[in-house]
Formats: structure tokens, sequence, C-alpha cells
């Protein structure tokens, strides 16, 4: 067992001080920091076949690399939210005005049904028009109060974004060009032999290309589809319905059926029925071949984690971590399969 003296229990527990300093220091641009590596992480191929193309000059490549994620990722992304944000509006004024009204849908859904199935609702109380009114009435205004609410946080918030988006372009340059130094030194610190270092370590980079890459590529898909055959039947904003399936799809299994499969049971209870039977046949055959087909190999396949644990991790991570959950849920569990793994099968590690 390893005996410390003084000096060096102190500088034990100085190193323990300032490097909890510094992550709280980094705390308020914690999101910004991490996107930065996961990038930098998801274009280190491209990096390196850039690093080769222009002779080994890192600062030049580091910056073509910076360059290309800023038009293919940044600017797409930059105006798909601002089409987001017009067609929300749009749609949130067509509430306010009643050209969308859910008393009319109400009572149209609820002449299409059998009497069987309203007298089952009439005994949990869902068919009192009135109160399903007033109801809307406080769901729209206490909405109203949210927008509003939520309108003036984005003005006040604009540059605390900018700054952001700024801090993580900044870093990712450098995590381009420096990342493999860096790395090394980060593997050179950790107290384990290299051997489990770089199955750690190999671990960890494969579940981030894995999760994002994956997700992010299945998500689009299903958005895509989804906003597509919404576009197709007439349903107002396809776009925002799109790009709400997309950010459900990051749910394994569930998704965006949570969206496209009531817009179809609405469909079929009010006469539609070519339109209804079209989205049900569309969404189990094309849409959730996606996720069946694609999540598989592109998630589950590199991360080497059964689909539940996939499914219970995601969405563990975005209960704990909002948006960045989608990535750190699957990395921590990912994390801790491995680390078990190397705990049960080396010799080293067992208790005698």
């Amino acid at each position: 067992m390893i005996q410390y003296n003084l000096q060096q229990k102190f500088f034990l527990l100085l190193l323990a001080l300032v490097t909890l300093a510094f992550i709280y220091i980094l705390l308020p641009y914690s999101g910004a920091i991490f996107w930065g590596v996961v990038l930098a992480i998801l274009f280190s191929s491209l990096h390196r076949r850039i690093l080769r193309e222009t002779k080994h000059k890192p600062t030049l490549a580091a910056l073509i690399t910076l360059l290309l994620i800023i038009v293919m990722v940044i600017l797409p992304l930059s105006l798909i939210t601002a089409s987001l944000v017009k067609q929300a509006a749009a749609v949130y004024e067509m509430i306010n005005s009643g050209q969308i009204n859910f008393g009319a849908y109400f009572l149209s859904i609820m002449k299409a049904l059998p009497q069987w199935m309203v007298n089952l609702l009439e005994r949990f109380e869902l068919t009192d028009l009135a109160s399903l009114q007033q109801k809307l009435s406080e769901g729209a205004a206490q909405v109203s109060q949210t927008v509003a609410r939520q309108a003036i946080a984005i003005g006040s918030k604009t540059f605390d974004f900018l700054v952001g988006l700024f801090v993580m372009l900044y870093l990712l340059f450098f995590l381009l060009r420096d990342g493999q130094s860096l790395a090394t030194r980060i593997k050179h610190a950790f107290p384990l032999g290299s051997k489990y270092k770089q199955r750690l370590f190999n671990n960890f980079t494969t579940v981030i290309r894995a999760t994002v890459k994956g997700n992010v590529l299945v998500a689009m898909a299903q958005g895509a589809l989804g906003g597509l055959i919404f576009w197709f039947l007439g349903v107002e904003g396809p776009l925002l319905w799109a790009v709400v399936m997309a950010f459900l799809s990051l749910l394994p299994a569930v998704g965006a059926a949570i969206v496209w499969a009531p817009v179809a049971i609405y469909f079929l209870v009010t006469g539609a029925i070519w339109q209804g039977v079209v989205l049900i046949a569309f969404g189990v055959i094309v849409i959730g071949l996606v996720d069946n087909v694609l999540r598989p190999l592109l998630v589950g396949k590199d991360t080497k984690m059964p689909d539940y644990l996939v499914l219970l991790s995601t969405i563990g991570g975005m209960a704990l971590f909002g948006l960045n959950g989608f990535v750190i849920g699957p990395v921590i569990a990912a994390l801790f399969l491995a680390c078990w793994d190397l705990f049960v099968s080396t010799e080293e590690f067992q208790l005698h």
C-alpha cells in the first residue's frame, strides 16, 4: 500500500481543490465545451484527412476543418431554427385567431366515435365540452404567458448564446489542432495501466461517435419523412412537426410515433379514411423502418449495448442533462459496462 508523507498529502489536497475550482469556473459554458469536444471527436477523421492534404500544417488543417463544420452543421441548423420559429409563430397565431379550433376537433371526434366508447368517456367525465374548452382556454393562457416569458428570455440571452457559440468554435479549433497531444497527456495522467486506459478511451470515443452520428441521422431521417408526409396530407406546420418528430426520435422505440399516431387516429375518426390509412402505413413501414433498421446498425452495433440499455440511458440522460443527455447517458452506460467488464475479466482487480 502506498504511504504519503505530509507534503504529498497537502499537494494532493491542493490538486483536488484547484481541479474542483477550475471545473466550477467552466460550468457556465459547460454545454459549449461539451459540444466542442463532441464535434472534435466526430470530425477527427476528416481533420486527419485534411491534415494529410495540407502536408501536415496543423493550424491550416484545423482552420479548414472548422470552416467546413460551420458550413455543414452550424449554418443549416441556424436556417432550420429561423424557419421553425417563423412557422411556430404562424401556428400560434392560428390558434389564437380560431383558425385552429380544438373544440371543433373534439366535437368531430365525438360524433365519429361509437356509442360504447362515448359511454366509456362519459364515465370518466371526458365528454364535457364546456369543461374541456375552459381547460383549453386556461392552457392557452398559460402557453401565452410561457411564450412571452421565453421570448423575453431568448432576447436577454442572445449575447450569452453568441458567447457560448464563440467559446465552442474557439475551443473546437484548438482541439482539432492540438487534440492528439492533449489526449496523450490526459491518458498519461490517468493512474491505470496503458492497456486499460486505451480500452476505456477507445470505448469513450466510439460511443460518442456512434451515439451522435447514429441518433442524429435517425432523427433527421424520421423528422424529414414525417414532415414530408404531413405536408402531403395537408397538416398545418409540417416543418414544426418535422422538428418535433426529429427531437422525439432521439428516444428509441417510441420516438416520432408520439406525433404521427394521434394525427392518424384523428384522420380516421373524422372520416378522412385514406389520409389516416396512408399516415399509419407510412409511419409504420417507412418511419418505423428507419428506427428499427438504422438505429441498431448505427448505435447498438458500435456501442455493443442492447437496445433496452440504449433507451434507458438516453431517457435518463435527457432527464438529468437536457438535450446533452442523449450523448451523456449512453456514454456513461457504455463506460459503466466497460469498467465492470475490466473488473470482472482482469486478474489484478480481483479480491482474494
